[in-house]
């Protein structure tokens, strides 16, 4: 749940804002022209003109985060993944999509999508993951083309102190939210790492500028066999290590930072809307059998 507004705030006779409002807010934050050109990002369900008193912020706009969000009153739904990625010929309820876009619009609750333009934004996803880890003098890892120099996909930066492989991996495990997969290690657990290369949600295709920015690790999600073999085969004495997250908790504690920021540029601007995280935990995987489990 994000802060509620402070006392001098509520009295300032802060108002509802509608939908439209909402959206100028969410562009000042999560410019759509950051949104990579493949994405698909903006108001997916709503009515510019209607009123929007409780906004709720998921990873995914599954079913279930649909229905928690209605229960709950939201009358927008932001998600970081969008509900329709590629193109459709028909929305009806015969299809897990359709059925989302009727409970929505049955419900009277928008849903906006703030995708990669949340990732490469200034406190978006990756942000949130390099200060969760405590680095420093953080860059992008690849600039935005048309952005701030502090804009761009995945970050780089130093820990103030060198970790172990293995303590570094075990403060991101610590950090996250419980997930079945875990957190997977590639590498020498007793290696001291200092510099740290974090992309939240799917990175494999970064490593390339994982390798130009000379990190000692690479924190991210859903590296799949093949660009992992190869880059371990292609690291000089082993680096970059590789840690592999859960897709949807890398990206999940940038929601409540999401949600206090749109609080916060609401405010400035004289609305006021309650705000809250989902609580549904979207991670497709229920449990994992390992060695000795």
């Amino acid at each position: 749940m994000a802060d509620p507004p402070t006392q001098e705030q509520q009295g300032q006779d802060l108002n509802t804002p509608m939908l439209s409002e909402v959206l100028l807010a969410a562009e000042e934050l999560w410019p759509d022209s950051l949104a990579e050109d493949w994405d698909r990002v903006g108001l997916v369900v709503g009515r510019p003109d209607a009123d929007v008193e409780r906004i709720m912020f998921a990873v995914d706009p599954t079913l279930e985060v649909i229905e928690e969000a209605l229960e709950w009153g939201a009358k927008l739904l932001i998600t970081h993944h969008p509900l329709l990625l590629k193109g459709v010929n028909s929305v009806a309820a015969t299809s897990g999509k359709g059925q989302a876009v009727h409970r929505l619009i049955e419900g009277g609750c928008a849903l906006l999508t703030v995708h990669t333009n949340g990732d490469s934004a200034v406190g978006g996803v990756s942000d949130v993951l390099a200060d969760a880890l405590g680095l420093e003098e953080v860059m992008p890892l690849m600039p935005a083309a048309h952005g701030l120099v502090e804009e761009g996909i995945g970050r780089v930066g130093l820990l103030a102190g060198a970790l172990t492989l293995g303590e570094l991996a075990a403060r991101i495990f610590l950090t996250l939210p419980a997930v079945a997969g875990g957190v997977r290690v590639a590498g020498d657990r007793d290696a001291l790492v200092h510099k740290v290369a974090v992309c939240g949600g799917a990175g494999d295709s970064l490593f390339d500028a994982v390798r130009a920015s000379d990190a000692d690790v690479y924190v991210t999600a859903d590296l799949r066999h093949h660009p992992a073999l190869e880059a371990r085969e292609a690291s000089l004495d082993g680096r970059p290590y590789l840690i592999d997250l859960s897709h949807f908790a890398s990206e999940w504690l940038w929601l409540p930072e999401a949600a206090h920021a749109l609080g916060n540029v609401l405010a400035d601007q004289g609305f006021v809307a309650e705000l809250a995280v989902s609580q549904t935990n979207t991670d497709p995987w229920d449990f994992i059998l390992t060695p000795g489990n």
